[in-house]
Formats: C-alpha cells, sequence, structure tokens
C-alpha cells in the first residue's frame, strides 16, 4: 500500500487527476439527445491528444478480459459500469455515467461523473442524487486512523436509508503510479473495521448505487454491467488524498459539480 507524500509526487499526481476532471467539464456540453456515445469517445481521444497526454483505458486488458476499446466508459441508465461506447444514441430521460482515467508524466487520474440528458424521471433524478451524497458521505469519513469500514458503512447506511443497493462487485481502489492497487475500498461494511487510514494514502470512493437490486450480470462483451433486474444504476467517482488532519479531493475543476451542503470540507 504506497504512500505518497513527496511533495513533488503529490503535484504531478493533483495534475493528472485535475486533467481527468477537466476532460469531463469538456463532454459536459456535447452530452445531448441525439449524440451517441461513440461520438463523445471520440471527442474525448481527440482532446487527449491536444493535452498531451495517454489515455489509461484504450487497449486496457487485464487477465481474463479482452482490450477495451474506449477511451471512456459510458454507462447508460440500467449499465452499472464499464460500458463500452458505441452507436448507442442518447434519448431525453436517459442518465450516463462516464469515467476516464488517463496517464500524464507518470501518474493515473481517475475520475466519474453522473450526467442527465434532458429531463429524467423524479426517480432517476433522486438516484443520481443519492449516489453523490454516497460518495461525499464516504469522503468525508476520510481522516488518518479512521478505517475503510467508516468510508463503506456512511455509503451503505444512507443508500439503503433511501431505498436503494449498493453494489458490492466492485470497488475503489488506490491510484498513483499504477491505474489500480491497494486498498481496495469497499463501498459498504461495519465502521471501525478494515484498514486504518494514513496520511499519503490515495483511493478513489467510486460507490454504484442501484435503484432496485444489488445483484448484476457481465454482458458477453466481458466488459459491460448491467443491473440484474433492469433497474437503473447511478455512480460518482473522486480520488482522495488522506492528509495529516482529513482529506483533499484530487480530481476538482473548474466545472465540477459543487459539494453537497452537508460537507464541511471540499478538501
Amino acid at each position: 500500500m504506497p504512500l505518497i507524500t513527496d511533495p513533488s509526487d503529490l503535484e504531478k499526481m493533483r495534475k493528472a487527476c485535475q486533467t481527468a476532471a477537466g476532460l469531463l467539464d469538456y463532454l459536459t456540453p456535447h452530452v445531448k439527445a441525439g449524440v451517441t456515445t461513440a461520438e463523445l469517445d471520440r471527442l474525448c481521444v481527440e482532446r487527449i491528444a491536444e493535452l498531451g497526454v495517454k489515455s489509461a483505458t484504450v487497449g486496457y486488458a487485464p487477465p481474463g478480459h479482452t482490450p477495451f476499446p474506449g477511451a471512456i466508459c459510458t454507462s447508460v441508465n440500467h449499465v452499472i459500469c464499464h460500458g463500452i461506447p458505441g452507436d448507442k444514441v442518447l434519448k431525453n430521460g436517459d442518465i450516463m455515467n462516464i469515467d476516464v482515467t488517463i496517464i500524464q508524466d507518470g501518474w493515473f487520474g481517475d475520475t466519474s461523473r453522473m450526467f442527465h440528458v434532458g429531463e429524467p424521471s423524479i426517480l432517476a433524478r433522486r438516484l443520481s442524487q443519492t449516489a453523490y451524497d454516497c460518495m461525499w458521505l464516504g469522503i468525508e469519513k476520510v481522516r488518518p486512523g479512521a478505517t475503510l469500514g467508516d468510508i463503506g458503512n456512511a455509503i451503505q447506511s444512507h443508500a439503503e436509508k433511501q431505498g436503494f443497493s449498493v453494489v458490492r462487485e466492485y470497488c475503489g481502489h488506490g491510484v498513483g503510479r499504477q491505474f489500480h492497487q491497494d486498498p481496495q475500498v469497499l463501498h459498504y461494511g461495519k465502521a471501525g473495521t478494515g484498514v486504518k487510514l494514513q496520511p499519503g494514502m490515495i483511493f478513489t470512493i467510486e460507490p454504484m448505487i442501484n435503484a432496485g437490486r444489488k445483484e448484476l450480470r457481465v454482458l458477453a462483451d466481458g466488459w459491460t454491467v448491467v443491473t440484474r433486474d433492469h433497474s437503473l444504476s447511478a455512480q460518482w467517482e473522486h480520488a482522495v488524498l488522506v492528509t495529516d488532519n482529513g482529506y483533499e479531493v484530487l480530481t476538482t475543476s473548474p466545472d465540477m459539480p459543487a459539494p453537497p451542503e452537508f460537507v464541511a470540507q471540499a478538501g
């Protein structure tokens, strides 16, 4: 479990994370009815090239997977995560998560955000807001001496209080010079259990919240994960640094959504 404390390294990681978040800002005005997810991916690929950084996901192939083809994951409606960009045309009422990871100067910036196409249903908007609040409730638990279980418990408690469920099979993860590393950050669990947080840890908090049941299935492409009951799913993701007295959200950008009102500190 690497601890990143060198100021130069931290600044490089901040820049990578801010670049990733800036890509979501860049895509925001293009997310509208009539646009395909492949077009959004093309725009992202072009922007990545202009910035002189590298996509971490194009050609990414962990054991047992075919190479992922896109610079972004586009997970629409009942897709939980890892949606492959393609000929899917966005329509009014859709909700979608866009997840992007880039490599800049050897550091990985990883973040995701929900997008609304036109006017989603009341349920869809409430689900998206709940997932956002869950992420921030988890972030607010981050401080030295706290545990990963504190984060997971805060997320699970809020999601279930709202009548939603938390996906178990996918979790947050350490990030830095590698895409995925320890610790694994579960979005459910018991407060006071698990790894204790230390200054210099960097990891993502990225709860996947379903409107229906928590069960899922993976489609034949080996990547796309959907809700088994075809209910809507929502996810938000930030990369977070454990500081000496709390946390710093690294994946910040000028147009990122504001933290909820209950957030005592935003970085």
